[in-house]
């Protein structure tokens, strides 16, 4: 296959997976649904598969979140993410559900969500698409000279919004900001009359990142995640025969390098120039040329003077079907692999207060086996996943924290807690010996955000008959490391990852 025809069908390959029901698909399903071949749908996804763009579980494909990247590189192309926060204070302030909102041809497509959780809830995800016509973002998006536009149940009976214009220094319209509610709390005039002053003086804040000077294309190539197999995101991708040979036949380097072109234009606001993106990808000009060629004609990239710029388009492969997931269904296919490998039942926790409530779990199969359920809470301070999360935060944090004794190896001297979770910090793991009940023994390690910061934890729990202290760390804790990295690669690619619980 050519290259820009490889990039052509893979992006095909993308867009049937994003666009289908929440169900795995097959590549007979991919076969039907894009008219290509089954030979060449089989080198497209395992290419796909070895980006860490999908994932193959037995016949399924499933996108994996690592493709995110693709709709983050929109977005920071275009400086939209830097108005997330002031989006998200606008909710707080008025308690309602907040977007943005971009035009896409004859439709507007979202590219924030800040949603207030209700029995009825706006159920949008960023990247979904709305005729431009049947919204208050559309109608904005329509007439540049709005100040303001509402949606009187337009998109659907029960909801109304109020959405304004966010203009740049030059006075151009770069997206819409939207407030919504349910007509059980507002009427279409009274939410207009809630939340219009609030959203005019909010667009008008968001003018200043903005305004800000384009940053300089990165001077060398971005490195890829630690876990990931070679990747395009801008990484150097490694283009010699010996590498070729090493990924095997069914890899397609063509594909690589137009998906790795395609992030590279998102790696500065306001794009790159071509000889940027061959800097930034390692790719020679040449195939950087025929990748933008490729991508200006299916609508994902367009040019800005001498740079290249990506278009919401971008958005539709695979975004909002991922940016829609929870945190326990991010990191749940890690867990599977990881209690595939140790054969023991694993599990991820956040701390609510004193106690660690699970968010994902996948037990194992045994006659003797923890039985925890995915919102059971236990105190952190006697078990493995809380001692990695407290030892996280300032140790004044464990002062009046109640420790009373659960069994006789629970640790309760607030001393000998304080530490336990020292210890843990310098460790980077925590094993705890039957101190929430008696024969149970678990270790965990933390998983962090982009920030560094604990969000989470892992562990592995096991009955103390099945293995000491010593085997957990020498046959268990590698495993779990590992898992706690791949899921950690994952969320690092998820916007608003932390929140997702």
């Amino acid at each position: 296959m050519e290259p820009a025809g490889t990039l052509e069908r893979g992006l095909a390959v993308l867009r049937v997976l994003a666009a289908g029901p929440r169900r795995p698909m097959r590549a007979t399903d991919l076969v039907r649904a894009t008219g290509l071949a089954r030979s060449t749908v089989d080198r497209i996804v395992a290419t796909l598969v070895r980006l860490g763009y999908a994932r193959a579980e037995e016949r399924d494909v499933l996108l994996a979140p690592r493709l995110m990247e693709l709709g983050e590189a929109y977005l920071t192309c275009g400086g939209l993410g830097a108005l997330d926060p002031y989006a998200e204070r606008l909710a707080d302030e008025l308690d309602e559900s907040v977007s943005l909102a971009v035009r896409d041809g004859d439709g507007v497509r979202f590219v924030g969500r800040f949603v207030r959780r209700r029995t009825m809830s706006v159920a949008f995800r960023v990247g979904d698409l709305l005729p431009a016509d049947r919204c208050a973002a559309g109608l904005i998006l329509l007439d540049p000279a709005a100040r303001w536009a509402e949606d009187d149940q337009l998109t659907e009976p029960g909801l109304v919004a109020v959405a304004v214009p966010v203009r740049d220094a030059d006075g151009t319209t770069v997206c819409a900001l939207t407030v919504a509610s349910h007509t059980s709390r507002h009427t279409a005039a009274g939410l207009r009359d809630h939340a219009l002053p609030s959203l005019l003086k909010t667009a008008a804040d968001m003018a200043a990142p903005l305004t800000d000077p384009p940053l300089p294309p990165p001077a060398l190539p971005l490195l890829a995640a630690p876990s990931a197999p070679p990747v395009p995101s801008a990484a150097g991708v490694d283009t010699s025969r010996a590498r070729k040979e090493e990924l095997g036949a069914e890899y397609l380097q063509s594909l690589a390098r137009g998906l790795a072109v395609l992030v590279s234009l998102g790696s500065a606001r306001g794009g790159l120039t071509l000889a940027a993106a061959a800097k930034a990808t390692g790719l020679p000009r040449a195939t950087v040329r025929r990748a933008v060629q490729t991508l200006d004609r299916l609508g994902y990239v367009a040019a800005d003077g001498a740079r290249f710029v990506l278009l919401p388009k971008v958005l539709e492969l695979g975004y909002a079907h991922l940016s829609g997931r929870t945190f326990g269904e991010i990191v749940q296919p890690h867990l599977a692999d990881l209690v595939a490998r140790v054969h023991e039942s694993a599990s991820v926790a956040m701390l609510s207060g004193d106690d660690v409530v699970y968010v994902a779990r996948v037990p194992t199969v045994a006659i003797m086996s923890v039985d925890i359920t995915v919102g059971t809470r236990f105190p952190a301070y006697a078990t493995s996943m809380g001692r990695v999360l407290l030892a996280d935060l300032p140790e004044e944090r464990l002062a009046g924290m109640p420790s009373p004794p659960l069994t006789r190896h629970t640790l309760t001297a607030p001393a000998d807690l304080a530490a336990a979770v020292r210890q843990t910090a310098l460790d980077g793991y925590a094993l705890v010996d039957q101190e929430l009940e008696e024969g149970v023994r678990s270790i965990a390690v933390p998983i962090r955000d982009r920030s560094g910061r604990a969000v989470a934890a892992v562990n592995v729990a096991t009955h103390a008959s099945r293995a000491t202290p010593a085997e957990l760390i020498r046959d268990v804790l590698p495993a779990l490391t590992e898992a706690a990295a791949r899921m950690e690669a994952d969320l690092a690619h998820t916007r608003g990852a932390a929140r997702l619980h």
